[in-house]
């Protein structure tokens, strides 16, 4: 595992790279708006993707690094996540296809850049399909707007709602709320299994 420190538009980013045995790929992902790249769901997913052969970058946003826990608006968050995607793509994962994601808020800036950031493939975790006890405020064209094999992984007491399949969607419903750690063994499994198939395409 190692550090890195990527600037942006708006301050310092910092990746956490996590190298597979394999080089077909490579994973960005990006945490929710309050939590750390330490959620378990994170944790899982990075796990799994290293596994298949894919190298996992965990990016922590500018205003985590600089000791905020308010996240920044959602301009600057997708200016500071692409900023860390073409710095990662040239100095570490030259010449791979992109895989972006994230949990919660991480998830909606992984939809939001994957068609400037020229992804290939999405993973939400917890995608917060809108506010708790709000459904009419819904982020559901965020998710409706990748154009990329997509996975999305909810828990199924999720206050933030549950998003349905779609064309190139996927969804994996699991025990649990929010967070995704009531079931983290599920969380890996669903992410193996897609990530095969994605591979698999990739591959063809």
């Amino acid at each position: 595992m190692t550090r890195t420190q990527v600037e942006t538009p708006f301050g310092p980013a910092r990746a956490e790279l996590h190298c597979a045995a394999e080089s077909r790929a490579a994973l960005l992902l990006g945490h929710g708006a309050g939590g750390g790249i330490e959620a378990p769901d994170l944790v899982a997913a990075t796990r799994a993707a290293t596994a298949a052969g894919v190298h996992v970058a965990l990016v922590e946003q500018p205003y985590r690094v600089a000791g905020r826990r308010a996240p920044a608006p959602a301009k600057q968050l997708d200016a500071a996540w692409l900023a860390v995607v073409e710095d990662l793509g040239e100095r570490w994962f030259e010449g791979l296809p992109l895989l972006f994601g994230g949990r919660s808020s991480g998830a909606r800036v992984a939809c939001r850049t994957s068609s400037d950031g020229s992804a290939v493939a999405v993973l939400c975790l917890a995608f917060p399909v809108h506010p708790p006890g709000k459904p009419d405020k819904t982020r559901l064209p965020e998710l409706d707007g990748v154009e990329v094999p997509t996975l999305v992984v909810q828990g199924s007491r999720d206050p933030f709602g549950m998003p349905e399949p779609a064309h190139h969607r996927e969804v994996v419903t699991l025990a649990g709320d929010h967070s995704l750690k009531a079931d983290v063994s599920g969380v890996t499994k669903a992410v193996t299994e897609w990530l095969n198939r994605v591979l698999h395409t990739l591959d063809a």
